[in-house]
């Protein structure tokens, strides 16, 4: 079931569950989803849903309504998603959303194997642009799932242990981008927080969440 957490200055303060074909967005109290800020519109923005889909609608509101930092009029959501009214930040989450998505890489023990990757990406034409490698993968380095390796073969991964810590890897046509998502905790990458925006991983990376130790490695 599709679900926006809403939060502010990385702390999490709700999460409601998309249930219903239109939920409305805004200050006043009889919205779906109430944010009671004056930087917010009394009536701000509609979530659309249809089957899988869910599409985010600003409708009139003063200071707009973004979806990863760009201003929308109305824009589908994709599972990852950072809808931005304010100054509060609303992750778009949707686990169930279809093939183009993984279900949240959890570190418990008892996990399988690493796995070996095998897609590699096509040769080069003369004269062509280097395409973003097609072959990406996560190795838990450290903790009771030291060894796993997860290929980042979908749109969306998400990473991290749910009411603890939680990140998304999401691959887009430039790279794969590292995003926070749910939890106090932000993601560290080569020891240093990664803060709110989204930061694009490069081969070899290290990242630290809930405790656990991984390596980014792109092909």
């Amino acid at each position: 079931m599709p679900k926006m957490i809403v939060s502010i200055d990385g702390v999490v303060i709700k999460e409601v569950a998309l249930t219903k074909e239109r939920t409305t967005l805004g200050r006043r109290p009889y919205n779906d989803i109430v944010i009671d800020n004056l930087a917010v519109s009394g009536e701000h923005a509609v979530l659309h849903m249809a089957g899988e889909n869910v599409e985010v609608e600003d409708i009139g509101s003063t200071n707009g309504t973004y979806v990863n930092g760009q201003a929308v009029k109305r824009q589908a959501l994709r599972n990852g998603d950072l809808v931005e009214v304010g100054k509060y930040k609303i992750r778009f989450m949707h686990d169930g959303a279809g093939e183009n998505y993984e279900k949240t890489m959890v570190f418990t023990p008892g996990m399988l194997p690493p796995r070996t990757l095998t897609s590699r990406p096509a040769p080069l034409s003369a004269g062509a642009a280097p395409a973003v490698p097609l072959s990406a993968a996560i190795r838990v380095v450290s903790g009771a799932a030291a060894g796993r390796e997860v290929a980042l073969l979908k749109v969306v991964t998400t990473i991290g242990k749910p009411g603890v810590a939680v990140a998304s890897i999401t691959k887009r046509h430039h790279g794969f981008v590292l995003s926070h998502v749910e939890g106090i905790e932000y993601p560290r990458l080569n020891g240093k927080a990664t803060g709110a925006e989204p930061v694009l991983l490069k081969d070899g990376d290290r990242l630290e969440l809930a405790g656990t130790e991984m390596e980014f490695k792109q092909q």
